[in-house]
């Protein structure tokens, strides 16, 4: 796996309402990798436009704090 860069997530934005993390791509696409990803430990995020990766930097603590304010709740549905 080749890795583009290393990007520091307080370098990236967040986005409350769909819980991802974003950072530009020098396709001008943009970086992604969700906050469930990153709490199960992944730390690659991918361009959906390009094959470029970047490894995003960060304390799994700093997550927790975000985790817990963030709606991570299963959503139930019926059938």
């Amino acid at each position: 796996m080749s890795i583009y860069d290393q990007v520091e997530i307080e370098d990236m934005l967040f986005d409350t309402d769909l819980q991802i993390y974003t950072y530009p791509c020098p396709c001008g696409d943009k970086f992604q990798i969700s906050l469930l990803d990153l709490l199960d430990g992944s730390d690659v995020a991918v361009c959906p436009s390009c094959s470029l990766m970047i490894q995003v930097i960060f304390e799994p603590e700093d997550l927790e704090s975000l985790a817990t304010e963030s709606v991570l709740q299963p959503v139930a549905v019926s059938a």
